[in-house]
C-alpha cells in the first residue's frame, strides 16, 4: 500500500519517482526546504510588514481584501497577507531561489510563478484563540477563482512553505489524493464550498516541520483543519505561492475585488 505520508527530498530536477506520486495524488511533500534560521527571518519579516499595514491601516492589496483578527493578548494582527512579497525585500527575494525553477516542471513549458499575478504570495497566521478571526477552512479548491471569472481552468499548483512545525492536533491542510483528475462537476459540487468543515474519511494529513515545502495542484480538494489546541501551541503559518499557466494576468492597485472574494467571510 502506498505511503500517502511520505516526504520526499527535493534536489536540482524532480525525480520519475516524485513526478509518479504528484500525478497520482495531486500533492506532494519536501522536507528541509529552507533552514531554521531562514524561517525565523521570514517571520520577523512578517511582523515588520504587520506593523506597516496596522499603523496604515491599511484594507486591500492589488484588490485583495487584507483579512485581520486578533492575537492570544488582544491584539490586533494580520491573519491573511496577500501580494506579501510586493511589501518586503525579503518575500520578494524568496522566489529567486533556483529550486523554485524546479519545481515549474511539474507543470512543463509556460509554467511561472505567480507573483504578480493571483493574490501573489500569500502569508496565513493561524492562532486559535478565543478572539481569533482565522482558525480553519473549509473543504474548496483552488480552480473555483477562474470559473468564477468565466476563464478556461488553466494549470495551476500551490506551493506551501510552512513555518511552523505541526502534529495532527494543530490542525493544517488536509487533502483528498486523486480529486485533482475529477470531473468538472465533481469539482464544482462534490463538497459545500467553505462551508463544509467536516473531516473525510479519505482526506490526508499534511503534517510538516518548519521549513517543508508542499505542492498541491489547484483542482484539488482540501482544507484547512481547526487546532484542537488552543494558545501559542495552535499558531501557525504557511506561506503560499502559485504555479500558473495561460495568460499573463498582473494585478496593480487598481485591480477591482474579484466576485469569488465574497466568499472570504465563510472563511473563520
Amino acid at each position: 500500500m502506498e505511503n500517502l505520508s511520505i516526504k520526499f527530498t527535493l534536489g536540482n530536477k524532480i525525480t520519475t519517482e516524485q513526478t509518479d506520486f504528484f500525478n497520482k495524488n495531486g500533492f506532494i511533500h519536501f522536507r528541509n526546504f529552507i533552514k531554521p534560521e531562514t524561517v525565523n527571518d521570514i517571520i520577523q519579516a512578517s511582523l515588520e510588514v504587520q506593523r506597516k499595514w496596522i499603523t496604515d491601516q491599511k484594507i486591500k492589496i492589488n484588490g485583495i481584501p487584507i483579512k485581520y483578527g486578533r492575537d492570544l493578548d488582544g491584539s490586533a494582527i494580520v491573519q491573511r497577507f496577500a501580494f506579501i512579497n510586493q511589501e518586503h525585500p525579503l518575500f520578494a527575494e524568496l522566489p529567486n531561489d533556483p529550486r523554485f525553477e524546479t519545481l515549474l516542471e511539474l507543470i512543463g513549458p509556460g509554467a511561472r510563478l505567480g507573483t504578480a499575478e493571483k493574490d501573489g504570495m500569500v502569508l496565513n497566521h493561524y492562532v486559535n484563540g478565543p478572539e481569533s478571526k482565522f482558525t480553519q477552512m473549509g473543504w474548496h479548491t483552488d480552480g473555483l477563482r477562474d470559473i468564477f471569472q468565466g476563464q478556461k481552468l488553466n494549470p495551476m499548483l500551490n506551493v506551501g512553505i510552512h513555518l511552523s512545525s505541526l502534529k495532527p492536533e494543530n490542525g493544517g491542510l488536509r487533502v483528498l489524493p486523486g480529486t485533482h483528475k475529477q470531473s468538472l462537476y465533481g469539482m464544482l459540487f462534490r463538497k459545500k464550498y467553505f462551508l463544509d468543515n467536516k473531516p473525510d474519511a479519505a482526506e490526508v494529513a499534511i503534517v510538516p516541520e518548519a521549513g517543508d515545502l508542499t505542492i498541491h495542484d489547484g483542482r484539488l480538494w482540501h482544507r484547512v483543519a481547526q487546532s484542537s489546541v488552543i494558545g501559542e501551541e495552535s499558531r501557525r503559518r504557511v506561506i503560499y505561492l502559485p504555479i500558473i499557466a495561460g495568460k499573463y494576468e498582473p494585478k496593480h492597485d487598481k485591480s477591482p475585488t474579484a466576485f469569488y472574494q465574497r466568499f472570504a467571510g465563510l472563511v473563520k
